[in-house]
């Protein structure tokens, strides 16, 4: 039931917010051209499908964490719970990296189900077909941005840099952000966590997110 995970994460299209025109800073993307791929492929394999839905569920149920949003810093917003499932989803990419093939390809069909779920959303705001491959090459852009830039901070265990990051993309307005060293923290702890969950699990679609301590 991947095409309504979204909607049932946000509560609400997802990204309303769009009709706005609101668009975090700091968004380079260049270093993973691969984003292009995302754009329109949205491959679908059979097989994996029950694997996928289990794991994109597991992955949106943890980015609504209460705890995120009340101890943490994430403004509740629809913005806020986007930078939470696309940290969620950034997490598991990253787990999946030095996973067999079949977890890499399920980390793929994740993501590629994150965005298919972004396009129905857009589209639900009644968003004109013309418009639409614009605004998902936008969003993309963010994802990518943001995986890259946490990415950055983490392979090399920079705490700071990492809270850094995470103010410059949900707090982008703002001239004194929130204190992000929590989420930051949280970030960590979940990647090592992920860290010791066995490649069977990852197989089942069954891999979770810790709580926040």
């Amino acid at each position: 039931m991947i095409g309504i995970a979204i909607r049932a994460c946000f509560g609400k299209p997802a990204f309303e917010i769009m009709q706005q025109g609101h668009t975090p800073a700091g968004m380079k993307n260049e270093a993973f051209p691969e984003k292009t791929m995302i754009l329109g492929l949205f491959r679908k394999k059979n097989n994996n499908q029950a694997i996928v839905d289990r794991q994109y569920a597991a992955l949106a149920a943890a980015a609504r964490m209460p705890e995120l949003y009340e101890r943490l810093n994430v403004p509740d917003t629809v913005m806020g719970r986007f930078e939470m499932l696309s940290i969620a989803m950034i997490l598991f990419f990253r787990r999946t990296r030095a996973s067999a093939t079949s977890g890499q390809e399920i980390a793929q069909e994740i993501v590629d189900a994150f965005f298919q779920d972004i396009d129905y959303s857009i589209r639900e705001l009644g968003i004109g077909d013309n418009s639409v491959p614009k605004r998902m090459k936008k969003l993309a852009g963010m994802f990518y941005g943001r995986l890259e830039a946490y990415s950055k901070a983490m392979d090399t265990d920079d705490a700071e840099a990492l809270a850094l990051a995470l103010q410059r993309n949900i707090y982008p307005e703002t001239s004194a952000p929130a204190d992000m060293s929590g989420l930051a923290g949280w970030m960590m702890a979940a990647e090592s966590h992920l860290s010791a969950v066995a490649e069977e699990v990852i197989a089942t679609g069954s891999a979770t997110l810790p709580p926040v301590s």
